[in-house]
């Protein structure tokens, strides 16, 4: 999920998928389905469209009949508007705001049960990715653009396809290999208007240094970082098979970040966010200065407090951390093309209609939920980024596998995508996790979150251990799915505390990742809570970094596994804070200090 970036060599990193640290959702929120909106007007045909289509029907003529033919093109144009203020430690970093447009060509040969996309051996798709195209609506400069792009795509993809030709000799596939590499989908039409918005920089100049200049009241806090962005964002695709599609979305957000340092070394980090829309209210200043004083309150509490050894045993999630948890542990296994391609661990790919985790579980993902309670959701989008309608699917039924995260790359059995191609500006779109909703289908497995610690202290005087964890933030986690490697997860918490059988209060501790395997994990929780959470960020993995969100109860687990965090050897700043350092004050007051009298 993530702007962190991946810390593994780059052998691995391209195995490895890494969630969204600094994405954390406020908020709590009981869980239900967004209610579709009126389908807006279509506006007049914008200059884009007129471009894309009119050069569309050009290329479909001409490369839909030479050898080999062109089978399928596609075009999309991302249109960006972003505005950021940044401020740090009560100064202002950085205000600007940019517009720019991306086109991606995509060029398919063959036909849609072979082409030049077929992963042989270890061969990758050389996608192409994404080139810079005029922000103004001149429709003879958009065209010379994708003409170019296209002539390129469809030479790479003729050679691709001829290598495929040659190396299926000599190279193996599994059975889930010998799928159809495209699907045929019912074409989708649908038009807005460019999405857009007008921001005054100055208020939230204003804002940014006032709550980094709140966190420099702490002599604990080495440094602070107050974002805010707006982000407009139009989607334009056209493609052979008719769809013709433009619509946007606006969305602000403003971030919250402050490090400290303990005295072993270890870096301490709190984070928060608010993400609201052009429909929903930003945050109020009360609320905001509230979590500022949390996260200061949080993090001068963490550099003090003690670490944890190495541990397995009870525990239980709260539901941020708990949907994090299923992301990793579950989701990215649900992803379909892991089922698909020969380097994958394929963990979950003849587990279909087979009991996966506790009956009482049900897993959904749904990118047409927009909200949960007043929580935005990250993970809502009405098309997919191949042009299929965003649809709500059902993965466990009550602890059952019943399906797949599908792109267009068809599985056996799941012949069709049902709208989880996803990706990042100039890579190739793959099944990908949008709005991983955790549900608890039995009444008698779900508790009050009061009543499930009651059962954490049960299961800790059960199992004869000194104390369990209860975990309450967390910023991310990573899983390895290739493979090859570990089918391993680690998850990684921010606040978590001991607590004891003998009802003496819960303690703050730090130092705490949690590991584990997933086939193992999903089928040691044993009740959850009553009070979904929610979980936003951002996920990185093959197609790049996309906003997903994921929602669960608290959960309780039987045993779960911790390891030491990675940590620094470089300890604390000899020389404390200026605005905290006592003795230059003194010595300034005397006069004796730099500028003073002699």
């Amino acid at each position: 999920m993530n702007r962190k970036s991946y810390r593994m060599a780059a052998l691995l990193a391209a195995l490895m998928i890494s969630c969204a640290t600094w994405s954390l959702a406020a908020g709590k929120a009981a869980a239900g389905r967004a209610e579709a909106g009126p389908v807006p007007q279509a506006p007049p045909k914008s200059a884009v469209m007129t471009a894309m289509e009119l050069e569309l029907d050009r290329s479909m003529k001409t490369l839909g009949a030479v050898d080999p033919k062109a089978y399928y093109v596609d075009y999309t144009i991302n249109d960006h508007q972003r505005t950021e203020v940044q401020g740090s430690n009560g100064a202002l970093l950085d205000s600007n705001e940019v517009r720019a447009r991306y086109l991606q060509v995509e060029v398919r040969v063959g036909d849609y049960q072979e082409d030049n996309t077929r992963k042989v051996g270890d061969r990758r798709d050389n996608f192409g990715g994404a080139i810079s195209v005029p922000i103004e609506d001149d429709t003879n400069v958009i065209r010379r653009a994708i003409w170019l792009q296209t002539d390129r795509r469809y030479r790479e993809a003729a050679e691709a396809l001829l290598q495929i030709k040659t190396g299926r000799e000599v190279k193996v596939q599994s059975q889930e290999g010998s799928a159809p590499d495209f699907s045929k989908e019912p074409p989708q039409v649908y038009s807005e208007p460019r999405a857009s918005y007008r921001v005054d920089r100055a208020p939230w100049e204003a804002r940014v240094r006032a709550y980094t200049k709140a966190f420099r009241d702490s002599a604990a806090v080495l440094n602070s970082i107050a974002t805010f962005s707006a982000l407009a964002e139009t989607e334009y695709q056209v493609n052979s098979e008719g769809t013709r599609l433009q619509f946007g979305h606006v969305s602000y957000r403003l971030e919250l970040f402050v490090q400290t340092k303990a005295e072993d070394g270890m870096n301490i980090e709190r984070y928060a966010n608010f993400d609201w829309t052009d429909k929903s209210p930003a945050p109020e200043e009360k609320a905001v200065m509230a979590q500022v004083q949390q996260l200061i309150k949080e993090a001068e509490a963490l550099r003090t407090a003690p670490l944890v050894d190495p541990y397995a045993g009870p525990a239980m999630l709260t539901g941020r951390a708990a949907a994090v948890f299923f992301h990793e542990v579950f989701g990215h296994r649900a992803e379909g093309h892991r089922q698909k391609e020969l380097n994958e661990g394929q963990t979950f790919a003849r587990k279909v209609n087979e009991s996966i985790m506790p009956s009482f579980i049900s897993v959904i993902s749904d990118p047409t939920m927009k909200k949960v309670g007043p929580t935005e959701l990250l993970g809502f989008y009405p098309f997919d980024d191949e042009g299929v309608k965003a649809q709500r699917v059902v993965l466990v039924d009550k602890g059952v596998l019943k399906n797949f995260l599908m792109s267009r790359s068809p599985l056996i059995g799941f012949p069709h995508s049902n709208g989880h191609g996803r990706r990042q500006i100039g890579l190739e779109p793959v099944s990908r996790q949008s709005n991983l909703i955790v549900e608890n289908t039995d009444p008698a497995r779900r508790v009050t979150n009061a009543q499930l610690k009651a059962l954490l202290v049960e299961q800790i005087k059960k199992q004869n251990k000194p104390f369990g964890l209860l975990i309450d933030d967390i910023a991310g986690g990573f899983t390895f799915t290739g493979r090859g490697l570990p089918q391993a997860f680690q998850v990684l918490p921010l606040v978590v505390y001991k607590v004891f059988p003998d009802g003496r209060p819960d303690e703050l501790v730090r130092g705490v990742d949690i590991v584990g395997t997933p086939l193992l994990s999903l089928t040691k929780i044993i009740a959850t809570g009553d009070t979904p959470e929610v979980f936003n960020g951002y996920c990185g993995a093959e197609s790049g970094s996309v906003p997903v969100s994921a929602v669960a109860p608290p959960i309780l687990i039987t045993e779960m596994e911790i390891q030491k965090k990675e940590t620094s050897t470089d300890k604390p700043p000899i020389l404390p804070h200026p605005s905290h350092d006592k003795q230059q004050a003194s010595s300034t007051a005397s006069g004796t200090g730099i500028g003073g009298r002699q």
